[in-house]
């Protein structure tokens, strides 16, 4: 199966202060941790979403093989970015792993453990890591959910389409909470620093 990756990081990062997705982090930018995740998982192409800052990220993440996609209405909302990422996949593509730039904690095993378990069930809509019965991140999307993703508006991401049919979803079982932590304050980046895996 052709899965591709598609990361968001194109927002303004209010709530940081600063462009979170440039703070650093076992010396390298938040966002360029989750690239390197999804460049050492199955899924290809990686596609990066940029908008605010967008010179700065590319140049964070410079050097890396992804191709990046810029998003000028990015100021509207998350949806915005998932839909020039959805856009822009290749046509072969049957499924796109969402990630978020400021999950830099979420590995290239928890993406392929998503991709597998995905493969070995056909029929579903999507499938979404569970720590603890809690959905996560990173999302997977099959094809038949891209045309619906148009209709989003604002900070509507892939989530949203998803409310009420749990039953199509693969809930996908994981041993750590970093498919819940997204680094959007500095308090969350200061906690992030202290755990044992940084």
């Amino acid at each position: 199966m052709s899965v591709a990756a598609i990361i968001l990081a194109a927002g303004r990062s209010t709530r940081m202060g600063a462009n979170k997705l440039l703070e650093p982090l076992r010396g390298k930018p938040l966002v360029r941790h989750v690239a390197n995740a999804a460049l050492a998982s199955k899924a290809h192409p990686v596609i990066v979403v940029t908008g605010h800052q967008h010179e700065r990220v590319e140049a964070a993440l410079d050097g890396l093989d992804l191709a990046f996609v810029p998003n000028p209405d990015f100021a509207d909302g998350l949806s915005t970015s998932l839909k020039a990422g959805i856009v822009a996949l290749p046509a072969e593509v049957e499924a796109v792993v969402v990630l978020l730039g400021d999950m830099p904690l979420v590995t290239s095993e928890a993406m392929n453990n998503v991709i597998a378990a995905f493969e070995a069930s056909p029929g579903n809509i999507a499938a979404i890591p569970v720590y603890q019965g809690e959905w996560g991140n990173p999302v997977l999307l099959s094809r038949s959910l891209f045309g619906a993703v148009a209709a989003l508006q604002g900070d509507a991401g892939a989530r949203k389409l998803l409310n009420g049919r749990a039953g199509e979803v693969l809930e996908v079982p994981v041993t750590s909470d970093a498919i819940l932590i997204d680094l959007d304050t500095p308090e969350a980046l200061a906690k992030a620093r202290m755990r044992n895996e940084i």
